[in-house]
Parts: structure tokens; sequence; C-alpha cells
């Protein structure tokens, strides 16, 4: 009788599986988990994107931000239109720097709201997340600079420039090029997001495999709708990447659910 009393005043924290190892949260505590974890991402975002808008850093990554452009004409340069031009475009992107510095604090808070649902043989994967989550993200952003901005802007800077001038508003131009490295950095994270599916049940390598027409298809579908052009060159270039990504993503399901 006494040991089935203690039993039936144990709170669910106490309540462990068999395997000890899920610990079981209530709402309030999840809540509070969640406040600190966003706590420390918005923290870090807000370090990052602000050692990025003292002129004499930001000023330089705004130049980096040009040299895409001026690999087809060295002589090139924006026009601000505007009083409030300059100003909005160094906010703009020291926002992405931000973003991109801050990446693997990100992804660690994260993983570190989801790790009391993990077990204990699952949250060995924490820090190679962490790192492969960062370096994949690090990795769409230089295959964005160095390869579809110069092929993209090749052919926008010489399309028609017999009869109109590439006189571009700096603002538009950072738009243009921090949406297309940020669409390709979050890109590169397809593979992990498909092996988290895969390792949670929600879907299996043969499935994967069997929607490939559907992939290739939503791979054109979505490089249409976000990037910020409509000719065929940067949607391909976009859509390219997204559908070998999305093969390696079904290697990976794989890996972690074999024969699945």
């Amino acid at each position: 009788m006494t040991s089935g009393s203690n039993s039936d005043n144990q709170t669910p924290r106490e309540l462990q599986t068999d395997n000890d190892s899920v610990e079981e949260m209530t709402l309030i505590e999840h809540l509070l988990e969640l406040r600190t974890r966003v706590m420390w991402a918005a923290i870090a975002i807000a370090v990052s994107t602000g050692v990025l808008l003292i002129p004499t850093v930001g000023f330089e990554f705004i130049e980096l931000m040009l040299q895409p452009a001026r690999s087809t004409d060295p002589d090139w340069t924006p026009q601000s239109l505007g009083p409030l031009d300059r100003i909005v475009t160094l906010f703009k992107v020291a926002l992405l720097g931000g973003l991109t510095v801050s990446m693997p604090v990100l992804i660690y808070q994260t993983m570190r709201f989801v790790t009391p649902a993990l077990e204990s043989h699952e949250k060995k994967w924490i820090l190679p997340i962490v790192i492969g989550g960062s370096l994949s993200f690090v990795v769409g952003l230089v295959f964005a600079y160095f390869v579809v901005l110069p092929l993209s802007l090749v052919f926008l800077l010489s399309f028609g420039d017999s009869w109109a001038r590439d006189d571009w508003q700096v603002g538009l131009y950072i738009d243009f090029v921090t949406r297309m490295m940020l669409i390709l950095g979050v890109a590169f994270e397809t593979p992990l997001l498909v092996m988290g599916m895969a390792k949670l049940g929600v879907v299996t390598s043969k499935k994967l495999l069997g929607w490939w027409r559907w992939a290739i298809l939503g791979a054109f579908l979505g490089s249409a709708i976000v990037t910020p052009t409509i000719d065929p060159v940067t949607q391909s270039l976009v859509a390219g990447p997204v559908i070998l990504l999305y093969f390696v993503g079904v290697g990976l399901a794989w890996l972690v659910r074999p024969g699945k």
C-alpha cells in the first residue's frame, strides 16, 4: 500500500519510461523554456547585428554585397534616390550578417528546446546537427554569393543594355542580393530537415524517392515564387541545388532509418 501511494504522488517529471531518458514537462515549463530560448536567440541576433551597424564595419560588408555586380562591370555603382536609402541599406545588410553569425546559436537554442522530448541515444545528435546546420547555411550563402548572384547579374545587367542603362537603386539591389542569399542559405538546410522528418517517422526514404517528380516540380515552382526575378536563369540556379539537396536528404533519411 505504501509503495502504491508513493507512486500515485509522483509528479509527471518523476514518472519516467523504462529507459529513464525522456523528460516530461508541464505546459508552463514548456512556455518558460521557449521564452528562455527565444531570449538567447534574440540576444545573439541583436549583438551580431549591432556590431555590423557600426559604419566602419557595415560599409565594408556593403562593399562585399556590391562585388557580384561589379564582377560584370567594375565601375558599376548603385544609386541612392532618397535621404534614408543608405541608412536602410545598412540595416538590411547588418541584419543579414547578424543572422549569419548567430546561426549556430539559433540552431543550438532550437535543439535545446526540443531536448526534453529526446531519448538519451538521440541527444548525441545535437552537436552534429548544430554544426551541420550552421555549415549548411553558410555553404548556401557562399553558393549564392559566388555562383548564383554573379551568373544572374551577368544576365540581368546585359539584358536590353542597348536601350536602357543599369542605374539600379541601392535599396532594390541589396534587397535582391540579401533575398537570394537567405533563400539559398535556408534551402541548404533541406537535407537536415528531411533527415529530421525521417527520424520522427513522418516520412521514409522510400516515400521520398517515390515523390521525386513532385520534388522537382515543387523546386521549380518554389523558386519561381520566392526569387525576386522572373528570368529562367535565376530560377534554375535556385531550383537545381534544391533538387540535389532533396536527394541528399533522401540518403540521410535512409541512414537514420535503414531499410525504410
